[in-house]
């Protein structure tokens, strides 16, 4: 079941009401959890940015979650484990940068400061047996998702799914893209984490998304869309189809229909609340580059690599705004970047293209640009 309900502003009463009709659509919280519930509401802090960016879930839309728990007897931890370092200063910064310190003292919910980590065994995972998770998890009864509907430059979308990458400490991410630097193999990776992270419900803050060079480079869009299931990869998949994505654009959502996670339509998934064809997006911004990684998906394996290494496009550092914090060469997976003059410069021949870089950049300084012959194939 999806529940799609509109709210146009975050104005708390309205994203409340939303959120209330969202729940009780789904069975209402009793169906997930019960009163005295330490639930972890796990939000998308990607980085420390103001909530009117769009890079990160907004605080109202928490704020909101928070009361409905609230009032149903749940005591709520706030967190995220955001890329780069996984430490209490780090976190503080980002709590503050984004809003959510003042919507944790404003209602009295925990924000998580424990950054330690557990090794979980995954047995029904089909890359990732075992993982090493934030201990966060250890501290609560339950997780619920709340992601944001955004662009991605790796894997073109990042909702629920790819939300629950964030119960993976820090900088241990790096380890995961390096491991697996296909999207494809990727996305197997973001499903089995998601998976061992079993969140009960996921919702998704549809109000302001983001398009173009997401997730933090793009620019705000309006959706006016509130979304929840307690399926996230069917959660995806409703939300893709919003904006005009298929399946075949999304790793995860190619992926989650691979195991048999998802229909191969959101036309076949059951749909409740306001009609979604008032919400459709059909001019939604991908990021610039994102057809170059399409070109070879459907190449037997001995020519996609090959086609794909000539065709994908490249990061481009814009040295004029860069200042110099060193952001992109500390998060680099690959660790191909170094710092010269305080400014970045990379070695392109292994370069993983996980687009780290850009996402985690503070002044949008990195850009992903589309291949010399890339640009000629399309032209042809």
């Amino acid at each position: 079941m999806i529940s799609l309900y509109r709210c146009d502003q975050y104005e708390e009463g309205r994203v409340m009401e939303s959120l209330r009709q969202a729940i009780a659509a789904l069975g209402g919280w009793e169906a997930y959890l019960t009163p005295q519930d330490t639930v972890l509401l796990k939000l998308n802090l990607v980085m420390n940015k103001r909530p009117e960016a769009a890079a990160t879930t907004h605080p109202v839309f928490v704020k909101a979650l928070i009361r409905l728990l609230q009032e149903y007897g749940c005591r709520v931890v706030i967190g995220d484990s955001p890329g780069g370092l996984f430490n209490v200063t780090a976190l503080g910064r980002i709590y503050r940068g984004t809003g959510i310190e003042s919507i944790a003292e404003e209602t009295g919910a925990i924000l998580n400061h424990n950054t330690g980590s557990m090794d979980v065994q995954n047995p029904d995972g089909q890359v990732m047996k075992s993982l090493t998770m934030t201990a966060m998890l250890r501290d609560v009864d339950k997780v619920i998702s709340v992601s944001k509907l955004k662009t991605h430059g790796m894997m073109t979308f990042t909702g629920a799914v790819k939300n629950m990458f964030g119960v993976i400490p820090g900088t241990m991410k790096a380890e995961y893209h390096v491991r697996m630097p296909q999207a494809d193999d990727f996305a197997d990776a973001l499903l089995d984490i998601c998976h061992a992270a079993a969140p009960v419900l996921s919702f998704m803050d549809g109000i302001i998304g983001m398009e173009g060079n997401g997730p933090t480079g793009g620019r705000p869009r309006a959706v006016g869309a509130v979304l929840a299931s307690s399926n996230p990869y069917q959660l995806d998949l409703a939300a893709c189809s919003l904006i005009g994505l298929s399946m075949e654009q999304v790793p995860t959502l190619r992926r989650a229909y691979a195991r048999g996670w998802i229909p191969s339509s959101a036309d076949e998934l059951e749909w409740s609340g306001d009609p979604r064809e008032e919400f459709y997006v059909g001019d939604f911004k991908l990021p610039d580059h994102i057809e170059s990684d399409l070109i070879g998906k459907n190449l037997p394996s001995f020519l996609a690599k090959p086609v794909n290494a000539l065709l994908r496009p490249k990061v481009t550092f814009h040295h004029d705004i860069c200042v110099g914090c060193g952001a992109c060469a500390a998060n680099c997976p690959a660790k191909v970047i170094t710092m010269k003059d305080h400014r970045p410069y990379a070695d392109y021949s292994s370069c993983i293209r996980c687009y780290c870089c850009q996402e985690l950049c503070p002044k949008n300084a990195v850009s992903v640009r589309e291949s010399r012959l890339f640009k000629l194939v399309r032209r042809w």
